[in-house]
């Protein structure tokens, strides 16, 4: 039995488009929006140049976000591990201190 979810999904995605169509502001920001589109494909597929520019550019920002965040992950987690041995440190501390304290009642005493 062949499922009719995808069929239905797509039969409803036209329909409500097409119902959102009969909206007269819809669609003038639908055909300027796909003007637009087309204006920006036209413009990119005469000045190729420009497009891999651009979108070296935009790699080398993604790769520098990408090391940034790689380096703020790693700074969280040595954060972590500090903190983890922090409740060990604070015992040795109190124990000494503990110590000093009773070998100076010792003395005084």
């Amino acid at each position: 039995m062949k499922s009719k979810l995808l069929p239905f999904i797509a039969i409803g995605a036209v329909t409500g488009a097409a119902i959102s169509m009969l909206d007269k502001q819809t669609r003038e920001h639908t055909v300027e929006t796909a003007k637009k589109a087309k204006d920006t494909v036209t413009y990119y597929a005469e000045n190729r140049d420009e497009l891999m520019a651009l979108v070296e550019t935009k790699m080398d920002q993604a790769q520098s976000l990408y090391g940034t965040v790689n380096n703020g992950v790693q700074s969280i987690m040595q954060n972590q591990n500090d903190i983890k041995e922090l409740p060990a440190t604070i015992q040795s501390m109190v124990s000494e201190t503990i110590q000093a304290f009773s070998k100076k009642d010792d003395q005084i005493g």
